[in-house]
């Protein structure tokens, strides 16, 4: 996916930063292959290495593909370490001194980051925890993209509030609501705008069902605590997974209640649903 592609380019430039290497590549596991296809260059002088496809075991890629874990040599093109296939393409860009993180979700590997020099010289730890410090950056922003698409699939299709009068219907109800919940509390954490706003329009299209032409104006938060309290959280849970104080909680459901014209939580909820801003 271009947005996970995305994803390991950002992490390619943090690595650079941080390791001070000047040279950076790397690439996603593609999809039903056990191969890494290399698609992001950063600092590279040729193309040589350009959609380079690494076979899990080969390479030194391959290797930390294989174990799991990071992998370095000194210099690459007479190392023992490692299977030889790419070492034409790794000559022509003149790198000897490689290290390869495995970017690892939920026990897979989704890709590898890369990082090198142009002279055969021991890559030290400090060198190594930076790279896979930018690779766990990269893990975490990938975990949150894959919990974005799990929840905007479970909450569609949306179904018909009239289904709601039925038992089955008010189960799947639930689940939308749980959904919309979920969504507001990840979006927050979702560091790239564009897919945050995303998230954000789905949650919209989700409760807009009967949102009149004129409607109480709840801040973004406002609406994340109510959806907390419409799932069923306490403040303590709400404040958990919102990660922000119970007090904090407290205000935002305060200022929406007094909005609303609500006394209790449930009619806060209720209002909110009335007004399109809860489903």
């Amino acid at each position: 996916m271009a947005v996970d592609a995305a994803e390991i380019r950002g992490a390619l430039v943090r690595l650079r930063r941080t390791t001070g290497l000047p040279v950076a590549f790397g690439g996603l596991l593609e999809p039903g292959r056990r191969q890494v296809r290399i698609s992001e260059l950063s600092g590279t002088a040729t193309a040589a290495l350009s959609a380079l496809a690494v076979t899990s075991g080969n390479g030194l890629g391959g290797r930390a593909v294989a174990l799991s874990r990071p992998c370095a040599v000194t210099d690459y093109s007479v190392s023992r370490q490692i299977s030889h296939e790419y070492d034409l393409p790794v000559a022509a860009e003149g790198l000897r001194s490689v290290l390869a993180v495995p970017v690892v979700v939920r026990r897979r590997v989704r890709g590898v980051l890369y990082g090198a020099l142009r002279t055969a010289q021991p890559l030290g730890d400090r060198t190594l925890s930076a790279a896979m410090a930018a690779a766990r950056d990269a893990e975490q922003a990938l975990v949150l993209r894959d919990e974005a698409d799990e929840l905007l699939a479970a909450a569609s299709p949306r179904p018909a509030p009239a289904a709601a009068h039925d038992s089955a219907g008010a189960a799947a109800w639930e689940q939308v609501r749980e959904a919309h919940a979920a969504l507001r509390a990840l979006a927050p954490r979702i560091t790239d705008p564009a897919l945050r706003d995303e998230l954000l329009r789905a949650c919209g299209l989700l409760a807009a069902g009967n949102a009149p032409a004129a409607r109480p104006r709840l801040a973004p938060r406002e609406v994340d605590v109510l959806a907390c309290v419409a799932a069923g959280a306490t403040n303590g849970a709400a404040a958990e997974r919102l990660g922000v104080g119970p007090e904090t909680v407290k205000s935002y459901l305060r200022s929406a209640m007094r909005k609303l014209g609500a006394r209790t939580r449930t009619e806060a909820v209720a209002a909110a649903r009335r007004t399109g801003w809860l489903p």
